[in-house]
């Protein structure tokens, strides 16, 4: 499944993987599902989608200074990645984001999407802080490469729980914007 978003964007959004009746059916990362509708809802309310839903890749949704992509590429099994699935995809991650030159911030949707992104980071030989830092929602660890942010990952099970709400989400968003738009000293 391919990444989208602005190619020369501040902020990443990693999530885990395509979801089977979303993504895998649309042909666009959080697009015609619910955890999409929670994501695209939070990008609008804070300025960086044009639009507030996504139903299919060429419904007119675009993206400013957001770039959005995924640890695992295609959708697994009863929607969960496997680690050794997130491990054969990795090296397509790696150059993607390599390409990404203007990432400053990337928040990482869920802890398999941390680790997975400790896991390129430390292979490109980002120093990194030992131990390495527990996953937890609003979680911000700064690294050479750009600052990590933590956000529970927008799916039925955390926004019907509570565990996720609406303004932790666009609060987490309004802080990546924050610390994109931060000025080097």
């Amino acid at each position: 499944m391919p990444s989208f978003g602005d190619p020369n964007a501040r902020i990443l959004l990693l999530g885990l993987a395509p979801a089977a009746h979303g993504a895998n059916r649309t042909g666009r990362m959080f697009t015609g599902d619910r955890s999409g509708d929670w994501l695209f809802a939070a990008l609008h309310r804070v300025g960086l989608a044009n639009r507030a839903e996504s139903v299919a890749a060429d419904d007119g949704l675009a993206l400013r200074d957001v770039y959005i992509a995924a640890t695992v590429r295609c959708a697994p099994p009863d929607n969960k990645p496997t680690t050794d699935e997130r491990d054969r995809c990795l090296n397509f991650f790696t150059r993607e984001l390599a390409l990404l030159e203007q990432v400053r911030v990337i928040v990482v949707l869920g802890g398999f999407a941390y680790q997975a992104l400790w896991r390129t980071l430390g292979a490109d030989g980002v120093a990194l802080p030992r131990p390495r830092p527990r996953f937890a929602h609003g979680l911000e660890v700064p690294t050479e490469r750009a600052t990590v942010l933590g956000c529970y990952h927008p799916s039925q099970q955390n926004t019907f729980t509570g565990r996720l709400t609406e303004p932790m989400l666009d609060a987490v968003l309004a802080r990546a914007i924050v610390l994109a738009s931060a000025v080097d000293v």
